[in-house]
């Protein structure tokens, strides 16, 4: 586990399945990601967290405070696709993907989404055949793009896609 700040970053247990996709779609729906709301056709995605764990790294953040039911808060959670993962839309030979990342709207501004983004970077690290780490963000998220550019990652314009139209997803690519 990556100790950080007052929460703790560790691979999602099966347990934490339906609370990390209920985070994950709360995250996006208070966002304003989910352009349809609930009905957005993402929401299943986000929701399915048992099919991202199957295929990929899926991290999360844990309070490490107890609360009152003993057990420890699910502040957010990310995943983190591999080259060849089905889960992996932009990553190509030799790079790893970070998707999906999600902060409970109660946990914002505590870091916590700095730190999952950080902890995929060193997972990536980590994997000698692994020489780059990409991943796409909204372009009017400047917030995250503030993230990423304080973790070294940089515009990578040719990562651009409309996954629909009039949305346009930037792309980010860290050289490792």
């Amino acid at each position: 586990m990556i100790p950080s700040r007052d929460f703790q970053i560790r691979p999602v247990s099966p347990a934490e399945h339906a609370a990390l996709g209920d985070v994950s779609v709360r995250s996006y729906l208070e966002g304003g990601l989910l352009l349809k709301g609930l009905d957005d056709p993402y929401t299943p995605n986000l929701r399915d967290v048992a099919l991202r764990a199957a295929s990929s790294t899926v991290l999360v953040a844990v309070d490490e405070h107890p609360g009152e039911d003993g057990g420890h808060a699910l502040l957010g959670g990310v995943t983190l696709a591999f080259h060849g993962s089905p889960m992996a839309q932009l990553a190509g030979t030799g790079e790893a993907e970070i998707r999906m990342l999600a902060v409970d709207p109660a946990a914002q501004g505590r870091g916590v989404g700095a730190a999952l983004a950080a902890a995929c970077v060193e997972r990536s690290r980590a994997d000698t055949g692994t020489k780059s780490v990409v991943l796409c963000a909204l372009q009017d998220l400047a917030n995250a793009h503030r993230i990423y550019t304080r973790l070294g990652f940089e515009r990578a314009p040719d990562l651009d896609w409309s996954p629909i139209p009039d949305v346009l997803l930037w792309g980010f690519r860290l050289e490792l």
